[in-house]
């Protein structure tokens, strides 16, 4: 059914996916068939974004699939902290591999299970944006060239979290991390650097790219059940703030997944053979402040004019991004955001 958009009300409870939608509008996780393929005594930190992504997209992909998945995973956070030897959360058919192999490792994974003749099995590789956007990009590019049939997800959570908070490719500009220090005439991440993972990958002109983030669960696991419907290379693009990292509040995850949607600075969308073919719709437009002024990586903004200045120049960049994908009602695409 195509991902439609669905009316929240308040419930006064804590009901998990909404179960007073009528059944073949609720989630994945709202249901007690799903897989929990990353269950409880994992050690991530209290409002992991990371670990709700991962949660939300693999028990999808397990539905899609009729549970019929392997699940390839790179080196980083995720890997770390579901699996601490000899213990591990994951309760699907998991395999980990190098730091910059994952997309390579799952590309053989796919090859095997097409030898066997069970073409029923499918391949889910996954990493973070360090082993996505930089150590596994070589690996990842390969797989997009030969159309491999493996959708690939990046979990995005803009920085080397695990070994320290390090930059990135995926690192925003201005943002502080212990590479790039709040320090000097321009503090935070230089402007102009690092890639936009989901462009190229469209630039290869595979079946299926699509950008989701964990503020929006029925369009997260609506782009998953797509990706699965699709043969040849995939690739989901999933925003996943890091409280450590990002010096945020924990109870705060969701809001700043959000607000990076609503800003227009995490433009939301699909596209099919390298063309943009449907965007969610930003309902209210944010300024970039709400985002920013949540996460101490920015505090070194608001103190001095020249953050003023860096904070229009982010601003800015929001502004394009809405103009490009045609964020706001009447322009570009027309499938609304569901939630």
């Amino acid at each position: 059914m195509p991902a439609q958009q669905v009316k929240f009300y308040q419930v006064g409870s804590f009901a998990a996916g909404n179960r007073l939608l009528d059944p073949d509008q609720r989630t994945v996780q709202s249901t007690v068939t799903r897989t929990n393929s990353l269950n409880a005594g994992h050690r991530a930190c209290q409002g992991c974004g990371e670990a709700l992504g991962a949660r939300y997209a693999l028990d999808a992909a397990m539905r899609a699939t009729s549970r019929q998945m392997i699940a390839v995973n790179a080196t980083g956070c995720l890997e770390v902290f579901s699996t601490p030897y000899p213990e591990t959360s994951w309760q699907i058919p998991w395999i980990h591999s190098l730091f910059g192999n994952a997309p390579a490792v799952a590309t053989g994974i796919a090859a095997a299970m097409r030898a066997k003749g069970r073409e029923d099995v499918r391949v889910v590789g996954q990493g973070g944006d360090g082993g996505t956007v930089d150590i596994g990009f070589a690996c990842l590019s390969g797989m997009f060239e030969r159309n491999d049939d493996v959708l690939f997800i990046c979990y995005d959570n803009e920085a080397y979290m695990n070994t320290g908070v390090q930059r990135s490719g995926a690192t925003p500009p201005a943002a502080r991390t212990a590479t790039t220090p709040a320090v000097g005439p321009h503090p935070g991440n230089p402007f102009g650097q690092g890639k936009n993972a989901p462009l190229i990958a469209m630039a290869h002109e595979i079946p299926y790219v699509a950008t989701a983030s964990v503020a929006g669960l029925h369009d997260l696991e609506y782009k998953v059940e797509q990706a699965m419907q699709v043969r040849g290379a995939r690739y989901l693009h999933i925003l996943v703030p890091c409280p450590l990292g990002w010096g945020s509040a924990s109870c705060d995850t969701i809001k700043i997944a959000r607000l990076a949607e609503q800003t227009g600075l995490f433009p939301v969308f699909e596209a099919v053979d390298g063309e943009v073919t449907s965007v969610s719709k930003i309902r209210r437009k944010a300024p970039v402040e709400d985002y920013l002024k949540l996460q101490t990586r920015y505090a070194h903004l608001f103190k001095t004019p020249e953050g003023a200045e860096t904070i229009a120049r982010l601003q800015r960049l929001a502004d394009r991004n809405i103009a490009r994908f045609g964020l706001l009602d009447g322009e570009g695409s027309r499938r609304e955001a569901k939630e």
